[in-house]
């Protein structure tokens, strides 16, 4: 794993214009950095001081220490987990004694994380965090994911924690946070053997003992990814009698008190650094977080919510490692006298992994800012009363970052599994052997577009966004902003004629965007829910390639007018990423409107009515 060669990019993300908004609001005016420290409290002889020292006093302080990070991030991923990858995935964890042990190599890179302070980054400073936002958060994620996308698994569930501040009490974030924050690990216990992805079915009993002066968990859960944790968060059935999702609520279970066992470490396909685990519950002790009944529809939502970027930044990270593979093999390998690379059919495979790439990284990265500012906005009414400027706010990014969540999963999860699909092409017979990485990447990114929500499940989230017109809005917000020079503050005005080399693209975007705009109203004037459910996929697929085409364009004319070093590469992913949307965009709105229920008869057909005979 070469950093470098993706360090520029997250860069700049990193300088998007509204990160000084989202350093504001999740530094509070730079509070820690003014905070002091009696004598009296710092010890004899000691004079006040900085209570924090290392909290930043102003943004460009804190995008210093944001850069420190990533590069402390960098290091330790490329130095240590990935040197110790193959190790791990041929290691993997195992059973003892209803124990699950880890690959050994996965403890070394536990505590070069610890070592590094790397745990508990988005906590605030006073339960020993580092109060980084969001968005930095993911850029970790796609680092360390890039190095082994199984540990990133382990390490990101640390950001369970962020569920329980938000939920839980003072008291509870006391006991808990700052373990987290030293290094202990985490997990989301939710599925059940006959609750996957359907939650409500959850039947994990939690009963309240007086005698104990608890609650008593007994049950099973099952593909709990990292399911030996320290500290766990539990979705339970706490209301006898009832079946559907008002009778849960979320607990924590501390490995400490003992009860829960691990019965059996799931055999995968990839990612085999990363445990899931089957996990028997006896009278294991847990306390309640937060208000009964609240824990599937409130308390898991956030916590999923949460989840979906990380597997989208984890994504991200793979997408990275799989074309970087493929760039270099085809480089390096000849046929008929020529290397690889000067086929039409190899770059055309390499410009699509980078446009999608670049894109989605696009995508990620606008959705963690977007929660960035609700998030800070719901931690600052903690406190205070906000402004009803600042509801306004909360509230217009509340709903970009729930419109965008399910398309940075979605796309990101399928873009890497097209990636990692693309690169064991372009090594042809030699991707398929194992001694190279390729397969590993492969395998691994093959449960992106399953856990934390199938792709499927992120059309049902994103769909009422496309009916009810939210999606067509955003966009014409977003092409209004495309390329309009008022929007970069920082442009130099010798850069400007870059615009122009944009504008035909920004124009492809008009015409898919009519087209799109008619595929929608044809669905809805059908006003039929088999065939609106049947084509939701199209729908979303088509909403998530314009709004990634305006997003790379918009890198693209901001990286030429700040002078960034990703200029001519994002210029030539803009080109690429939007020509390929626009294939799938008119031929996706072809399919949409030539669509009539009659249709439906064909698919049904092609299911057998009754099971073969033996």
């Amino acid at each position: 794993m070469d950093n470098n060669n993706y360090m520029p990019e997250i860069a700049f993300h990193l300088e998007h214009p509204l990160m000084e908004r989202i350093v504001e609001l999740r530094e509070k005016g730079y509070a820690d950095a003014k905070a002091t420290v009696t004598p009296s409290a710092a010890g004899e002889g000691a004079g006040e001081g900085r209570l924090y020292p290392d909290a930043p006093v102003d943004y460009e302080d804190a995008i210093e220490n944001y850069k420190a990070i990533l590069d402390i991030t960098a290091d330790v991923a490329a130095n240590i987990i990935e040197p110790n990858a193959e190790s791990v995935d041929l290691e993997g964890p195992h059973l003892e004694n209803g124990r699950m042990i880890y690959a050994s190599k996965t403890y070394e890179n536990l505590e070069a994380t610890r070592r590094a302070g790397l745990h508990g980054v988005s906590m605030p400073r006073r339960y020993g965090g580092l109060n980084l936002p969001n968005t930095v958060f993911s850029m970790l994620s796609e680092i360390i994911s890039a190095a082994d996308a199984g540990f990133q698994n382990i390490w990101s569930l640390q950001s369970c924690i962020d569920t329980l501040y938000e939920f839980a009490s003072e008291e509870q974030r006391q006991r808990y946070i700052p373990r987290v924050c030293a290094g202990e690990t985490m997990s989301m216990d939710l599925t059940e053997p006959d609750a996957g992805s359907d939650l409500q079915r959850v039947m994990l009993k939690a009963t309240y003992s007086e005698e104990e002066g608890c609650w008593l968990l007994n049950g099973v859960k099952r593909f709990i990814t990292n399911g030996d944790s320290d500290i766990h968060l539990v979705l339970a059935r706490s209301e006898e009698g009832t079946r559907d999702g008002r009778g849960l609520s979320m607990f924590i279970y501390d490995k400490r008190q003992g009860g829960v066992d691990v019965r059996h470490i799931e055999h995968k396909l990839g990612i085999h650094g990363s445990p899931t685990c089957e996990l028997t519950y006896k009278n294991a002790r847990a306390e309640l977080v937060g208000s009964r009944k609240m824990g599937l529809i409130k308390y898991v939502m956030a916590l999923m919510n949460g989840a979906r970027l990380g597997i989208a930044a984890q994504s991200v990270g793979v997408e990275q490692e799989a074309y970087k593979e493929g760039l270099a093999y085809a480089r390096e390998r000849a046929q008929f006298g020529q290397k690889i690379i000067e086929f039409p059919a190899v770059y055309d495979m390499l410009s699509r992994m980078r446009a999608k790439l670049d894109a989605g990284r696009s995508l990620l990265y606008q959705t963690a800012r977007y929660v960035d500012i609700y998030k800070a906005l719901e931690d600052i009414a903690r406190d205070r009363k906000l402004t009803p400027e600042e509801r306004a706010e909360l509230k217009t990014y509340s709903r970009l970052a729930d419109a965008f969540t399910p398309l940075a999963k979605g796309m990101n999860s399928e873009y890497a599994n097209q990636n990692a699909y693309d690169a064991i092409s372009i090594h042809g017979g030699s991707g398929f052997i194992m001694e190279y990485k390729s397969q590993r990447l492969f395998r691994d990114a093959r449960i992106f577009s399953i856990y934390e929500g199938t792709t499927q499940l992120q059309v049902v989230a994103a769909i009422r966004y496309v009916t009810n017109g939210t999606y067509i809005d955003i966009i014409h917000q977003m092409y209004d902003q495309c390329l309009n020079l008022d929007n970069y503050v920082s442009a130099k005005t010798e850069s400007t004629a870059a615009i122009e080399q944009l504008r035909p693209l920004r124009h492809r975007i008009a015409t898919m965007t009519e087209l799109y705009e008619h595929a929608v109203a044809y669905v809805k004037e059908a006003d039929d829910a088999e065939v609106h459910d049947f084509l939701a996929r199209r729908l979303y697929d088509m909403t998530a390639e314009i709004i990634m085409s305006l997003l790379i364009v918009d890198d693209a004319a901001r990286a030429a007018l700040t002078g960034s070093e990703c200029a001519d590469q994002f210029f030539r992913s803009a080109g690429v990423y939007v020509r390929m949307a626009e294939e799938d965009v008119i031929g996706k709105s072809t399919y949409v409107t030539r669509f009539i229920r009659e249709d439906l008869a064909a698919f049904r057909a092609a299911q057998p009515a009754k099971e073969p005979q033996a």
